[in-house]
């Protein structure tokens, strides 16, 4: 009968070399199980190849009693970008690179070896950071991801049990040299407060371990509050409904707010941003505020995210000529969009008028009448009329000759529609969809 396969994460120290070793015996016994060691190679340190060759002597070694193991490995190619935190970058490619592997090898279940103080050590570290109860939930027993599981048998057991398993069985291990640089917060925590914390509470440990269950179970909770509320004060399109969120209580407020944003970002939510958002939104009618990733857009009553962080308006973007006279659609490359072109039988302009357009940046000065019966007035005063917010007022201005034609977000001049009757044409400009221009910082707002 052919043996399942399960995978063990092994970094080839005491602890993961322990679970791997468990988990051989539990296979051995069994029957049923394969098990493969997947170990990641970061390429941090001089001594990473030889902790390569110690897991293959390994696994070879144990196979050769009868262990049903294998060993699969792969180096991380790259390194952080300027500014990025090395354990992070690390901790992101060690996860991608240990579920391709699983993936590969057709694996849907990876072992971890943490262990309780890791768990303790984990919620200490997270309540200095000013983490909620998500935080401090530190690292939960089994989690679902991308089609593979992710569980920690040990995260009930005291390291000391896992120290007493490789003494009995006399495993060796790697000794990471890394584990003593207090440079990295964990270590600081390991080495310097861990045994002062422990000598003052001798049992510190496992009531530090269950504060992480009961953090889980309160963040749970706040989860489900969250998704109560967002039915309740979002609209279909995701947007949130200021009218509705100021209903709520401020704790409700600040909950549904970092369950938003935490939707639509992948590194975490600012709590600088959500006191930001809890102090302006209520008094708030047009504004943005920047976040990682992409940017937030207040604009009729409506919170809006944007995906991609507005790009500055092209040094090169100017005027272009344009024949606008025939249906379809124009790309602009130099402006980063295109304008569409339909035939229409009301408040069009006529094929002629848009045959020699020219497409002009914002230059102040620019005057635009939105209805036949009304007077032209200053852009300025007709997007606010308009309620267009700074952030749409990108695209070209079109001009024939001197005239004022068409304005993206407000339409056709209505001093240049043509007669009732006659063939026109419609336009509308189109900003690619992962750019959002500005007006150009010299433009009156």
């Amino acid at each position: 009968m052919k043996r399942k396969r399960v995978a063990v994460a092994v970094s080839g120290g005491r602890d993961s070399t322990a679970l791997w070793h468990a988990t051989a015996r539990f296979a051995a016994a069994t029957a049923v199980l394969e098990v493969v060691a997947l170990h990641v190679h970061h390429g941090l340190q001089a001594q990473a190849d030889g902790w390569v060759k110690h897991l293959e002597r390994q696994a070879k070694r144990w196979a050769a009693r009868g262990l049903p193991v294998r060993l699969q490995w792969r180096r991380l190619q790259g390194a952080p970008a300027k500014g990025e935190s090395t354990e992070a970058w690390a901790r992101r490619g060690r996860y991608v690179a240990l579920a391709e592997m699983a993936q590969d090898e057709g694996i849907d279940l990876v072992l971890l070896a943490h262990h309780r103080r890791d768990q303790a050590e984990t919620f200490l570290l997270q309540a200095l950071r000013g983490a909620g109860p998500a935080g401090l939930s530190g690292m939960p027993r089994v989690a679902v991801r991308q089609g593979i599981t992710w569980a920690r048998p040990w995260l009930d057991w005291p390291c000391e049990a896992v120290e007493a398993y490789v003494q009995r069985h006399r495993l060796g291990f790697i000794e990471d040299p890394s584990n003593a640089d207090i440079r990295w917060s964990r270590n600081r925590l390991r080495h310097a407060v861990w045994p002062a914390l422990a000598g003052a509470f001798v049992h510190a440990e496992s009531p530090l371990a269950a504060s992480c269950v009961r953090a889980q179970e309160a963040a749970a909770c706040l989860q489900e509050l969250a998704e109560a509320d967002q039915k309740q004060c979002c609209t279909a399109a995701g947007q949130l409904q200021l009218s509705a969120w100021r209903c709520l209580s401020e704790a409700r407020r600040a909950n549904l707010l970092r369950a938003w944003i935490s939707a639509r970002t992948v590194n975490g939510v600012p709590e600088t941003l959500v006191q930001r958002l809890l102090q302006e939104l209520p008094r708030a009618t047009f504004a943005r505020w920047l976040m990682d990733g992409g940017e937030l857009r207040l604009h009729g009553g409506l919170l809006a995210h944007a995906g991609t962080a507005p790009l500055p308006e092209p040094a090169g973007a100017g005027p272009v000529s344009l024949d606008l006279s025939r249906v379809g659609r124009f790309e602009v490359p130099d402006w980063r969009g295109a304008f569409e072109v339909n035939a229409v039988d009301r408040n069009g302009i006529e094929p002629e008028l848009l045959r020699r357009c020219v497409l002009r940046p914002r230059g102040g000065g620019e005057r635009f009448q939105r209805q036949p019966a009304s007077l032209p007035r200053s852009l300025k005063k007709q997007y606010q009329a308009a309620g267009v917010p700074a952030w749409a007022r990108s695209g070209p201005l079109v001009f024939a000759a001197d005239q004022l034609l068409y304005v993206p977000a407000l339409g056709i001049d209505a001093r240049c529609l043509a007669p009732h009757g006659k063939p026109m044409l419609g336009l509308r400009w189109v900003a690619n969809a992962a750019d959002v221009v500005y007006a150009r910082a010299a433009a009156p707002d």
